[in-house]
């Protein structure tokens, strides 16, 4: 039997996780979700989802992982084999985010180099540049292969020197650039009018969209509901006080996500750029920002992307080694053979997904791969993931038993465990089901209608078939 790995220290296990929750979600989906959904509303949500229910699920994910020393699947298991499908579908849920996120992390790669290679020489064909490039069949697909290779070099080897090592320089980096662009930005004229947009709530604007929005962005950024933090909370020691692990991981993932917009929206206001982009805001706008700026431009375009290709690969990893522990745990492979074998179908997934962005590959009801994949996991997987979390803390755990590993057997001080608890049985399982059911409503409203369907019944054939693992 293979010795079960762990952290090598308090700060790796924190580098690591935050690196987890840190990831496009933040740079890349955060700034364009907020601009979408009206700005200053949204986050002040967002920040409201972030503390109540985020902090208590990474908590409860934490706690659950150390408990058991299991991954995902495994900490259910042992519990109950009826529960062994919420195992399954964060298992599932990271298979499938991993089937479009090295796409888009390849292209944040492919942007390192293309600003080096002038990118920000004519303003005026950045966006066809965008354009072409991921509508290529062929390019992107380079680039995520170069991608999928970083993230397996760093999962082979292993938690202590493989993860929490990259953690270690990846974080220090990634915020000490994104502090750097946002002090840039706010030096602008005009720059306050983005900040304030930003963090002024404007409740008008606020409807059930917004608020499914910001709870899929509090889930997706904070990598819940699929299995990231069971998993690296299997590899935590008795002696780490997880209460104070989640307060810092869940602060510095927040902090990430209101850098990225406040390096992001004053400099749009300051250079009279509408602030719903959409997607193309990161790989579009920012870079036409970056060459409004003069000489330092490039110089901040690259130190941008950097950053971006960073957080992308640090939330990635996590992922790998949610699938990468299941088949360790669970069907006893080799760390080597766990991780080739998990990124070959990753990238046969990823191919389909990049090429569905220029309208080629097979499509489900008019819809392409990366859309399905993006779809099933933000709107239904991770939601219904994160309730049954909490279902099973709540209803199936012991009380005691909860409190006891929370407070390391009563020597960690936790006086709002009453209150945690509270929220985990009742009001988190009940508030995410209210705002799934209106997602799903949504989802046929906007004619995704099929794909809810198709997702709803995967659910209900592995629920089926996760006893039998």
């Amino acid at each position: 039997m293979q010795k079960r790995e762990n952290w090598g220290s308090k700060i790796g296990f924190i580098m690591a996780a935050a690196g987890s929750a840190v990831g496009l979600g933040n740079i890349w989906k955060f700034p364009f979700t907020a601009g979408d959904n009206g700005g200053g509303a949204f986050v002040l949500i967002y920040l409201v989802f972030v503390v109540f229910i985020g902090f208590s699920i990474m908590l409860t994910e934490f706690g659950v992982g150390r408990s058991k020393e299991l991954a995902a699947v495994g900490a259910f298991k042992s519990v109950d084999r009826r529960w062994t499908f919420t195992g399954v579908l964060g298992v599932l849920s990271g298979f499938l985010i991993m089937g479009f996120y090295p796409v888009v992390g390849g292209w944040a790669l492919a942007y390192v180099f293309k600003v080096v290679t002038g990118l920000l020489n004519n303003p005026a064909l950045i966006g066809d540049s965008f354009n072409g490039f991921i509508t290529n069949p062929g390019l992107p697909l380079i680039w995520m292969v170069l991608y999928l290779i970083l993230n397996v070099v760093i999962v082979v080897k292993g938690i202590s020197s493989g993860i929490e090592k990259a953690g270690k320089i990846l974080m220090p980096l990634l915020f000490g650039i994104l502090i750097i662009i946002a002090v840039r930005g706010l030096m602008l004229p005009g720059a306050m009018a983005g900040m304030e947009f930003l963090f002024k709530p404007d409740f008008s604007k606020v409807n059930g969209s917004v608020i499914l929005a910001a709870l899929g962005q509090a889930f997706f950024s904070l990598s819940l509901g699929m299995g990231c933090m069971i998993t690296y909370g299997s590899y935590l020691s008795k002696k780490q006080n997880l209460v104070q692990n989640a307060a810092i991981v869940t602060a510095m993932d927040t902090s990430v996500a209101l850098l990225a917009g406040i390096a992001m929206f004053p400099a749009m206001f300051a250079f009279g750029i509408a602030p719903t982009a959409g997607p193309g805001l990161v790989f579009v706008v920012v870079p036409t920002l970056f060459a409004e700026m003069g000489a330092l431009g490039p110089v901040f375009a690259l130190l941008f992307f950097i950053a971006l290709t960073v957080a992308a690969l640090t939330s990635s990893v996590s992922l790998l080694e949610v699938v990468v522990a299941f088949l360790i745990d669970e069907k006893k492979f080799t760390r080597k053979k766990a991780v080739f074998s998990s990124a070959t179908i990753m990238a046969l997934l990823c191919i389909l997904a990049s090429l569905s962005i220029g309208g080629l590959g097979p499509k489900l009801f008019g819809t392409g791969a990366f859309d399905i994949f993006d779809l099933l996991t933000d709107k239904i997987f991770l939601a219904i993931g994160g309730m049954l979390l909490c279902i099973f803390a709540g209803w199936r755990l012991k009380k005691k038993d909860l409190y006891d590993e929370i407070t390391n057997n009563g020597t960690v001080k936790f006086g709002l465990f009453g209150v945690w608890y509270a929220l985990v049985k009742y009001v988190i399982p009940v508030t995410i089901a209210i705002v799934a059911i209106n997602g799903v409503r949504e989802g046929f409203a906007s004619g995704s209608g099929p794909i809810m369907v198709i997702g709803l019944v995967i659910i209900a054939i592995f629920a089926g078939i996760s006893k039998k693992l």
